[in-house]
């Protein structure tokens, strides 16, 4: 995913990493504040702070920017390191719905949107590991 163009990376597109730090934290934030994600809210625990740094040191690296993820704690091997979460179409629908949001409140271009959510739609997808 991390390339964009021969000379400009994802990660250099959407605003390098003020602007995905911006995205994540409106995501975290939606997800606080928003009750039709209290699903999703509830298989992060107590606080978010955690999930808010691996998500902004993942997408870094995954957008093409500084490897930050992999440099802390190695491959990302998320579906594994999502196991011990149930999460099902519901919880999937609800990260997706919260992403999309927060991309569109802080400006990112509806195309690059819609590209970017393709890629998480695949992804959240697989990452279902629970019956509905």
């Amino acid at each position: 995913m991390a390339a964009m163009t021969e000379s400009r990376t994802l990660y250099e597109v959407i605003g390098g990493e003020a602007r995905v730090r911006e995205m994540v934290d409106r995501f975290y934030d939606l997800m606080e504040l928003e009750p039709q994600f209290a699903l999703l809210r509830a298989t992060h625990g107590s606080s978010l702070d955690n999930a808010r740094e691996r998500l902004f040191m993942f997408l870094s690296g995954w957008m093409g920017g500084p490897d930050l993820y992999v440099e802390a704690h190695g491959h990302p091997r998320l579906r594994m390191r999502h196991m011990p979460f149930a999460i099902g179409t519901k919880e999937r629908d609800q990260w997706l719905q919260a992403m999309a949001w927060a991309m569109e409140d802080v400006g990112i271009d509806e195309a690059l949107r819609l590209r970017l959510m393709e890629s998480f739609y695949q992804t959240a997808d697989w990452m279902r590991n629970k019956p509905d």
